[in-house]
């Protein structure tokens, strides 16, 4: 499992590092913008609709398997084929998976959002997209901003899109699965721009990791 753990706290470093701390400061700044606009709650009232809902819900519950069981999966068959490439694919997917995790769940400890009505409130009527809960888990960490199915799912992509570049299967795979993910939680169980700030926030670890690997095990 040392693959697994490769330079894992300097790789977490390196996502607030130099010009990825900047990536941080623009999906700040776009949260602020979608919500003094409004832009999350007009996106919440055009997308809230049964169908849209019934085709998109699996988002959340594929988003949250497949970044644990599919690594586990992508690693045993590795570890039967004996490829060293698949192995160190599945730590680098692990690894990304984890760090979408910590830094998601960061944010999330300290801004404290609620999610949009109609899962765990009934109301559809009363605008809450301007709320936060600023503080020390005065939200919890498993609801709110940004969202923790796109910072993971983008960060696996990009690591994916990092390691095999050339690849097109993979590469319009990777890109389908990370939008399905963050388009389907933003459309039942996240705001707009807990999508984009995940996005960011999964493009940055996934950068950071997949560079980290493919220096490491892929040259």
């Amino acid at each position: 499992m040392r693959g697994f753990f490769h330079k894992f706290l300097k790789n977490i470093l390196d996502c607030f590092r130099g010009r990825n701390l900047l990536w941080h400061f623009l999906a700040i700044a776009l949260t602020y913008l979608f919500v003094v606009s409004n832009f999350d709650w007009f996106y919440f009232g055009a997308t809230h609709s049964s169908l849209l809902r019934t085709l998109l819900f699996p988002a959340v519950l594929l988003g949250a398997f497949i970044p644990l069981f599919g690594i586990l999966i992508f690693f045993a068959w590795s570890a039967i084929k004996k490829n060293l490439h698949l192995k160190y694919t599945a730590y680098a997917l692990g690894q990304a998976a984890l760090i979408g995790l910590l830094v998601s769940d960061f944010y999330k400890a300290f801004t404290g959002r609620p999610g949009p009505p109609g899962f765990l409130t009934q109301n559809f009527t009363t605008d809450i997209s301007h709320i936060f809960r600023f503080g020390f888990l005065r939200g919890g960490i498993f609801f709110g901003w940004p969202s923790t199915h796109t910072t993971i799912a983008f960060a696996m992509a990009v690591v994916l899109l990092r390691l095999y570049p050339k690849n097109k299967l993979i590469r319009y795979l990777a890109i389908a699965y990370a939008l399905y993910i963050g388009l389907g939680v933003s459309m039942t169980i996240h705001w707009f721009s807990d999508f984009v700030a995940g996005a960011i926030f999964g493009t940055v670890i996934g950068i950071t990791v997949g560079k980290s690997f493919l220096k490491k095990y892929f040259t």
